[in-house]
């Protein structure tokens, strides 16, 4: 169940992300989650690290970097996605 948790957990933040980074972002669905869940679990260890992983209560702290780490690495992603691309433009 933990890896259903993490998949939506990922899809929700990388959908939040983009929503945050300026411009449009060309990656693929299945990235942006897949960048979700990596920010996702970078914001939890940086949480742990700093002491705040776990407190009475909703956790805003942990959540905050979470989305911190999903901007991040979606932003990271989308430009290491882009230059693996090419900037090749489809023509319709």
């Amino acid at each position: 169940m933990s890896w259903l948790w993490a998949i939506i957990v990922g899809f929700v933040l990388g959908l939040i992300a983009k929503a945050i980074l300026p411009g449009k972002q060309h990656q693929p669905l299945w990235l942006t989650t897949l960048f979700g869940i990596i920010g996702s679990v970078l914001g939890n260890a940086v949480a742990t690290w700093i002491g705040v992983a776990d407190t009475r209560g909703i956790d805003w702290t942990r959540h905050l970097l979470q989305l911190a780490g999903a901007v991040l690495i979606v932003g990271l992603g989308e430009m290491g996605y882009k230059s693996i691309r090419g900037g090749k433009r489809q023509t319709t």
